[in-house]
């Protein structure tokens, strides 16, 4: 979430959706359902959006004031009124004396966390004449089970509750989920604007960054660090036969595993894009480095790595030695430049 005067604002790509969403608070829908694609605000908005409906002294225009008491308990996550949903809520342990072990993130929205919203939905607002909110993000970690719980609650909607649900890929949701929602497709800054906000934030090489992510402007912002260590792994990557896969394997996954694939993955995609149309998408700043991989490599043993790679993402989440499946997939790297 980005502040301004310690008030939480929205994306300046946003101010037309905002403007809709906000047209009339009388005619509000039970549920809105903002969807698009990964890394251009929707859950920030959401969240803002939530806190203004919640807001007690809200402007003419729908914003939040962000001093009032139910402002200074949503920034403090304890809003009576608001429940969010979302995978990291579920422990991993069973109690305070569980063994020690290795965490697995939580990739689904059990039927369990919907079904606890019952005693939520049976209340009535702490404020007089308020509203109830209900984030669910993102909606498609929703399994079948949880999915039709939610369903049902969507179908026989509780007086004053609004429900806001949040969808990277609509395709994965219910279609009769879809149907109980007003849609709203969430706006893609373009270069120009997601550019100049980067700018105000003070980031430096924007452009570039913005090229290799896939021109998301907020996970620019967030993965600053990420960043500085790109640079280190791209010089590693940028030796190709003489890399040294033990020294290169925990620097790809110091950060996730799915983080170190999709980084390989990238550059390995543009060294097949510089090889057969002599361009590149997302390294911009290595074109000579990736010119030279392109004269060198083997093609054929590229493909077999990149699909060795995909099978590796899949099992991202598995107690496997990763280290060693890295440093396994780096020497087959050093492997397809000696020879074709």
């Amino acid at each position: 979430m980005i502040y301004k005067d310690n008030i939480s604002i929205t994306y300046p790509w946003q101010a037309q959706v905002w403007q809709h969403v906000n047209q009339n608070d009388k005619r509000m829908p039970h549920a809105l359902l903002l969807h698009g694609r990964a890394g251009i605000g929707k859950y920030d908005f959401a969240r803002y959006f939530s806190q203004s409906l919640l807001c007690a002294n809200k402007s003419e225009a729908g914003h939040a004031c962000g001093v009032c008491s139910s402002c200074s308990w949503f920034n403090d996550e304890s809003h009576p009124d608001f429940r969010l949903l979302s995978p990291e809520q579920e422990s991993e342990t069973e109690g305070e004396d569980a063994p020690a072990k290795k965490t697995k993130k939580k990739t689904q929205i059990s039927v369990a966390q919907i079904r606890d919203l019952s005693s939520f939905l049976s209340l009535t607002s702490h404020r007089s004449g308020g509203l109830r909110v209900i984030l669910v993000h993102p909606a498609e970690a929703l399994n079948l089970a949880s999915a039709n719980a939610l369903l049902k609650m969507l179908e026989e909607p509780a007086e004053g509750v609004i429900f806001i649900l949040v969808a990277h890929q609509l395709q994965r949701l219910l279609p009769t989920i879809i149907s109980r929602c007003q849609k709203v497709n969430m706006p893609i800054p373009n270069e120009t604007q997601a550019l100049a906000w980067l700018g105000e934030q003070g980031v430096q090489n924007a452009k570039v960054q913005l090229a290799y992510l896939d021109g998301s402007p907020i996970k620019v912002f967030s993965e600053q660090l990420q960043f500085t260590q790109l640079n280190e792994i791209w010089r590693l990557l940028a030796q190709g036969s003489k890399l040294q896969p033990h020294i290169a394997a925990p620097a790809l996954i110091a950060n996730s595993v799915e983080t170190g694939i999709v980084v390989l993955q990238k550059w390995m995609y543009d060294i097949v894009a510089m090889r057969l149309t002599k361009q590149i998408r997302y390294h911009a700043t290595h074109i000579g480095a990736l010119q030279a991989l392109a004269e060198k490599v083997n093609l054929s043993g590229l493909f077999q790595l990149q699909k060795k790679l995909d099978e590796l993402r899949k099992l991202a989440l598995h107690p496997l030695n990763h280290e060693l499946q890295m440093e396994s997939l780096l020497l087959e790297y050093t492997r397809i430049f000696m020879s074709k």
